[in-house]
Protein backbone atom coordinates (compact mmCIF):
# COMPACT_ATOMS: atom_id res chain seq x y z
CA UNK A 1 0.00 0.00 0.00
CA UNK A 2 1.54 3.24 -1.17
CA UNK A 3 1.18 6.62 1.56
CA UNK A 4 -1.51 7.97 -1.15
CA UNK A 5 -3.12 4.60 -0.93
CA UNK A 6 -3.13 4.97 2.94
CA UNK A 7 -4.59 8.87 3.15
CA UNK A 8 -7.49 8.07 0.55
CA UNK A 9 -8.84 5.44 2.65
CA UNK A 10 -8.17 7.48 5.93
CA UNK A 11 -10.20 10.34 4.67
CA UNK A 12 -12.73 7.79 3.64
CA UNK A 13 -12.97 6.28 7.06
CA UNK A 14 -13.47 9.87 8.13
CA UNK A 15 -16.02 11.03 6.48
CA UNK A 16 -18.27 7.82 6.23
CA UNK A 17 -17.87 6.10 9.89
CA UNK A 18 -20.43 8.32 11.72
CA UNK A 19 -22.92 8.75 8.53
CA UNK A 20 -25.41 6.67 7.82
CA UNK A 21 -24.09 5.52 4.61
CA UNK A 22 -22.54 2.29 5.04
CA UNK A 23 -18.67 2.88 5.49
CA UNK A 24 -18.10 -0.15 4.09
CA UNK A 25 -19.42 0.18 0.99
CA UNK A 26 -17.26 3.07 0.61
CA UNK A 27 -14.00 1.22 1.28
CA UNK A 28 -15.09 -1.27 -1.10
CA UNK A 29 -15.29 1.48 -3.81
CA UNK A 30 -12.25 2.96 -2.64
CA UNK A 31 -10.30 -0.31 -2.71
CA UNK A 32 -11.39 -0.61 -6.69
CA UNK A 33 -11.03 2.68 -7.26
CA UNK A 34 -7.24 2.37 -5.78
CA UNK A 35 -6.55 -1.10 -7.35
CA UNK A 36 -5.28 -2.23 -3.42
CA UNK A 37 -4.38 -6.00 -3.29
CA UNK A 38 -7.36 -7.43 -1.97
CA UNK A 39 -5.64 -10.46 -0.31
CA UNK A 40 -2.95 -7.64 1.39
CA UNK A 41 -3.39 -8.71 4.77
CA UNK A 42 -1.62 -5.23 5.53
CA UNK A 43 -4.99 -3.51 3.86
CA UNK A 44 -7.26 -5.53 5.78
CA UNK A 45 -5.44 -4.44 8.94
CA UNK A 46 -5.17 -1.29 8.06
CA UNK A 47 -8.61 -0.53 7.52
CA UNK A 48 -9.48 -1.87 10.76
CA UNK A 49 -6.70 -0.08 12.20
CA UNK A 50 -7.70 3.69 11.34
CA UNK A 51 -10.84 3.37 12.78
CA UNK A 52 -9.51 3.84 16.30
CA UNK A 53 -8.47 7.59 14.81
CA UNK A 54 -12.53 7.90 13.93
CA UNK A 55 -13.26 6.33 17.50
CA UNK A 56 -11.04 9.50 19.10
CA UNK A 57 -12.80 12.17 17.51
CA UNK A 58 -15.51 11.35 19.30
CA UNK A 59 -14.21 11.63 22.76
CA UNK A 60 -12.30 14.95 21.60
CA UNK A 61 -15.56 16.35 20.01
CA UNK A 62 -17.79 14.69 23.48
CA UNK A 63 -15.38 14.65 26.35
CA UNK A 64 -17.64 16.20 28.85
CA UNK A 65 -20.08 13.59 28.66
CA UNK A 66 -17.48 11.04 29.02
CA UNK A 67 -16.80 12.64 32.07
CA UNK A 68 -20.14 13.40 33.16
CA UNK A 69 -21.78 10.80 35.10
CA UNK A 70 -20.93 6.85 35.84
CA UNK A 71 -24.68 6.01 34.84
CA UNK A 72 -23.62 7.46 31.28
CA UNK A 73 -21.30 5.10 31.17
CA UNK A 74 -23.67 2.44 32.36
CA UNK A 75 -26.37 3.29 29.32
CA UNK A 76 -23.62 2.51 26.93
CA UNK A 77 -22.75 -0.65 28.26
CA UNK A 78 -26.23 -2.02 28.29
CA UNK A 79 -26.16 -0.73 24.47
CA UNK A 80 -23.28 -2.52 24.43
CA UNK A 81 -24.37 -6.00 25.27
CA UNK A 82 -27.00 -6.96 22.31
CA UNK A 83 -23.87 -6.09 19.92
CA UNK A 84 -20.82 -8.04 21.86
CA UNK A 85 -22.95 -11.30 22.18
CA UNK A 86 -24.09 -11.37 18.37
CA UNK A 87 -21.23 -10.65 17.38
CA UNK A 88 -18.98 -13.32 19.45
CA UNK A 89 -21.98 -15.70 18.50
CA UNK A 90 -22.02 -14.76 14.60
CA UNK A 91 -18.30 -13.47 14.27
CA UNK A 92 -17.17 -16.40 11.51
CA UNK A 93 -20.61 -16.05 9.67
CA UNK A 94 -20.32 -11.95 9.62
CA UNK A 95 -16.79 -12.51 8.16
CA UNK A 96 -18.41 -14.68 5.32
CA UNK A 97 -21.25 -11.79 4.23
CA UNK A 98 -18.22 -9.13 4.71
CA UNK A 99 -16.84 -11.08 1.52
CA UNK A 100 -19.92 -11.01 -0.34
CA UNK A 101 -19.96 -7.07 -1.84
CA UNK A 102 -23.37 -7.87 -3.46
CA UNK A 103 -24.72 -8.21 0.10
CA UNK A 104 -23.03 -5.28 0.80
CA UNK A 105 -24.50 -3.31 -1.96
CA UNK A 106 -28.21 -4.49 -1.36
CA UNK A 107 -28.01 -3.62 1.81
CA UNK A 108 -27.10 -0.19 0.94
CA UNK A 109 -29.95 0.24 -1.25
CA UNK A 110 -32.43 -1.33 1.22
CA UNK A 111 -31.27 0.69 4.20
CA UNK A 112 -31.57 4.13 1.78
CA UNK A 113 -34.86 3.58 0.89
CA UNK A 114 -35.70 2.80 4.34
CA UNK A 115 -34.15 6.11 5.57
CA UNK A 116 -36.11 8.03 2.84
CA UNK A 117 -39.56 6.65 3.36
CA UNK A 118 -39.13 6.76 7.32
CA UNK A 119 -37.89 10.38 7.28
CA UNK A 120 -40.90 11.82 7.06
CA UNK A 121 -42.32 9.98 10.11
CA UNK A 122 -39.57 11.63 12.06
CA UNK A 123 -40.36 15.34 11.05
CA UNK A 124 -41.05 16.15 14.67
CA UNK A 125 -37.58 14.91 15.74
CA UNK A 126 -35.95 17.53 13.62
CA UNK A 127 -37.88 19.96 14.92
CA UNK A 128 -37.22 19.26 18.89
CA UNK A 129 -33.18 18.75 17.55
CA UNK A 130 -33.38 22.34 16.66
CA UNK A 131 -34.79 23.73 19.69
CA UNK A 132 -32.62 21.64 22.19
CA UNK A 133 -29.83 22.57 24.24
CA UNK A 134 -27.25 21.02 25.78
CA UNK A 135 -27.08 23.44 28.56
CA UNK A 136 -29.20 24.44 31.47
CA UNK A 137 -29.41 27.69 33.95
CA UNK A 138 -29.14 25.85 37.69
CA UNK A 139 -29.50 27.97 40.75
CA UNK A 140 -26.45 27.02 43.29
CA UNK A 141 -26.44 28.15 47.06
CA UNK A 142 -23.08 28.43 48.52
CA UNK A 143 -22.23 27.73 52.47
CA UNK A 144 -22.63 31.37 53.21
CA UNK A 145 -26.17 30.56 51.86
CA UNK A 146 -25.89 32.96 48.56
CA UNK A 147 -27.51 32.04 45.99
CA UNK A 148 -25.99 31.79 42.52
CA UNK A 149 -26.50 30.74 38.99
CA UNK A 150 -24.13 28.25 37.10
CA UNK A 151 -23.79 26.80 33.25
CA UNK A 152 -24.09 23.03 33.27
CA UNK A 153 -24.10 20.44 30.61
CA UNK A 154 -27.56 18.84 30.86
CA UNK A 155 -27.80 14.96 31.38
CA UNK A 156 -28.36 13.36 28.35
CA UNK A 157 -31.77 12.63 27.47
CA UNK A 158 -31.67 8.48 27.72
CA UNK A 159 -32.76 5.98 29.92
CA UNK A 160 -31.52 2.57 30.44
CA UNK A 161 -34.51 0.98 28.67
CA UNK A 162 -33.69 3.11 25.43
CA UNK A 163 -30.00 2.19 25.73
CA UNK A 164 -30.61 -1.33 25.61
CA UNK A 165 -33.21 -1.25 22.64
CA UNK A 166 -30.98 0.77 20.53
CA UNK A 167 -28.55 -1.41 21.02
CA UNK A 168 -30.76 -4.26 19.50
CA UNK A 169 -31.47 -1.97 16.45
CA UNK A 170 -27.44 -1.98 16.49
CA UNK A 171 -27.54 -6.10 16.14
CA UNK A 172 -29.28 -5.32 12.73
CA UNK A 173 -26.02 -3.37 11.71
CA UNK A 174 -24.29 -6.48 11.60
CA UNK A 175 -25.43 -7.39 8.35
CA UNK A 176 -22.75 -5.02 6.18
CA UNK A 177 -24.01 -2.50 4.28
CA UNK A 178 -26.25 -1.85 6.49
CA UNK A 179 -24.45 1.22 8.28
CA UNK A 180 -24.08 1.20 12.04
CA UNK A 181 -24.97 4.79 12.51
CA UNK A 182 -28.24 4.17 10.37
CA UNK A 183 -29.28 1.05 12.37
CA UNK A 184 -28.97 3.08 15.82
CA UNK A 185 -29.90 6.38 15.06
CA UNK A 186 -33.36 4.65 13.51
CA UNK A 187 -33.49 3.24 16.66
CA UNK A 188 -32.83 6.17 18.83
CA UNK A 189 -35.85 8.01 16.88
CA UNK A 190 -38.04 4.64 17.66
CA UNK A 191 -37.08 5.17 21.25
CA UNK A 192 -38.44 8.62 20.76
CA UNK A 193 -35.48 10.80 20.66
CA UNK A 194 -35.21 13.44 18.32
CA UNK A 195 -32.58 13.51 15.81
CA UNK A 196 -29.71 15.37 17.47
CA UNK A 197 -30.09 12.94 20.32
CA UNK A 198 -30.38 9.90 18.49
CA UNK A 199 -26.91 10.60 16.36
CA UNK A 200 -25.36 11.54 19.19
CA UNK A 201 -26.41 8.67 21.20
CA UNK A 202 -25.25 6.57 17.90
CA UNK A 203 -21.48 8.58 18.10
CA UNK A 204 -20.98 7.57 21.56
CA UNK A 205 -22.18 3.75 21.56
CA UNK A 206 -19.73 3.16 18.59
CA UNK A 207 -17.05 4.14 21.15
CA UNK A 208 -17.26 0.65 22.57
CA UNK A 209 -18.70 -0.91 20.10
CA UNK A 210 -15.94 -0.20 17.24
CA UNK A 211 -13.06 -0.34 19.74
CA UNK A 212 -14.21 -4.04 20.93
CA UNK A 213 -14.69 -5.37 17.18
CA UNK A 214 -11.51 -3.39 16.05
CA UNK A 215 -9.30 -4.47 18.82
CA UNK A 216 -10.22 -8.13 18.43
CA UNK A 217 -9.61 -8.20 14.86
CA UNK A 218 -6.45 -6.32 15.73
CA UNK A 219 -4.96 -9.03 18.04
CA UNK A 220 -5.71 -11.75 15.83
CA UNK A 221 -3.57 -10.03 12.85
CA UNK A 222 -1.19 -8.32 14.90
CA UNK A 223 1.70 -10.55 13.64
CA UNK A 224 0.88 -9.28 10.48
CA UNK A 225 1.94 -5.84 11.54
CA UNK A 226 5.93 -4.57 11.01
CA UNK A 227 7.57 -1.81 12.85
CA UNK A 228 8.35 -0.41 9.65
CA UNK A 229 4.31 -0.35 8.82
CA UNK A 230 3.86 1.81 12.51
CA UNK A 231 4.46 5.25 10.39
CA UNK A 232 1.69 4.87 7.91
CA UNK A 233 -0.58 2.82 10.88
CA UNK A 234 -0.04 6.74 13.02
CA UNK A 235 -0.72 8.47 9.45
CA UNK A 236 -3.82 6.97 8.95
CA UNK A 237 -5.36 7.39 12.07
CA UNK A 238 -4.48 11.16 11.98
CA UNK A 239 -6.24 11.71 9.21
CA UNK A 240 -9.23 9.85 10.29
CA UNK A 241 -9.76 11.33 13.60
CA UNK A 242 -9.11 15.47 11.79
CA UNK A 243 -11.96 14.40 8.73
CA UNK A 244 -13.81 12.37 11.67
CA UNK A 245 -13.99 15.89 13.62
CA UNK A 246 -15.54 18.05 10.55
CA UNK A 247 -17.84 15.11 9.45
CA UNK A 248 -19.70 15.08 12.60
CA UNK A 249 -20.16 18.39 12.68
CA UNK A 250 -21.35 18.68 9.20
CA UNK A 251 -23.48 15.25 10.01
CA UNK A 252 -25.41 16.84 12.77
CA UNK A 253 -25.84 20.55 11.34
CA UNK A 254 -27.17 18.75 8.45
CA UNK A 255 -30.15 16.61 9.79
CA UNK A 256 -31.09 18.82 12.42
CA UNK A 257 -32.54 21.18 8.97
CA UNK A 258 -33.31 18.21 6.55
CA UNK A 259 -33.62 15.23 8.29
CA UNK A 260 -31.96 11.99 7.02
CA UNK A 261 -33.41 11.50 3.12
CA UNK A 262 -30.67 13.04 1.23
CA UNK A 263 -28.48 10.33 2.90
CA UNK A 264 -31.15 7.78 2.23
CA UNK A 265 -30.80 8.97 -1.68
CA UNK A 266 -26.99 9.12 -1.40
CA UNK A 267 -26.78 5.28 -0.10
CA UNK A 268 -29.26 4.10 -3.06
CA UNK A 269 -27.14 5.69 -5.46
CA UNK A 270 -23.92 4.20 -4.49
CA UNK A 271 -25.25 0.79 -3.79
CA UNK A 272 -26.44 0.91 -7.08
CA UNK A 273 -23.42 1.87 -8.65
CA UNK A 274 -21.46 -0.74 -6.76
CA UNK A 275 -24.54 -3.31 -8.24
CA UNK A 276 -23.57 -2.16 -11.81
CA UNK A 277 -20.13 -2.62 -11.44
CA UNK A 278 -20.24 -6.15 -10.19
CA UNK A 279 -22.87 -6.73 -13.36
CA UNK A 280 -20.32 -5.47 -15.79
CA UNK A 281 -17.96 -7.78 -14.17
CA UNK A 282 -15.78 -5.64 -11.61
CA UNK A 283 -13.95 -7.43 -9.25
CA UNK A 284 -14.94 -5.85 -6.46
CA UNK A 285 -13.38 -6.59 -2.71
CA UNK A 286 -12.87 -5.45 0.61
Amino acid sequence: MTTFEAVVLAVVEGLTEFLPISSTGHLILANSILGIDPQSEFAKLYIINIQFGAILSILFLYWKRFLQSISFYYKLFLGFIPAAIFGLLLNDYIDSLLESVTTVAISMVLGGIVLVLLDKFFETSITESNTDNDLEHVHVIDKLGIETKEIRLKAFPINYKQSFIIGLFQVIAMIPGVSRSAATILGGLQQGLNMKRAAEFSFFLAVPTITAAAGYKLLKGFNHIKGSDMQMLLLGNAISFIVAIFAIRFFINLITRYGLKFFGWYRIIVGTAILILLLMGKSLHI
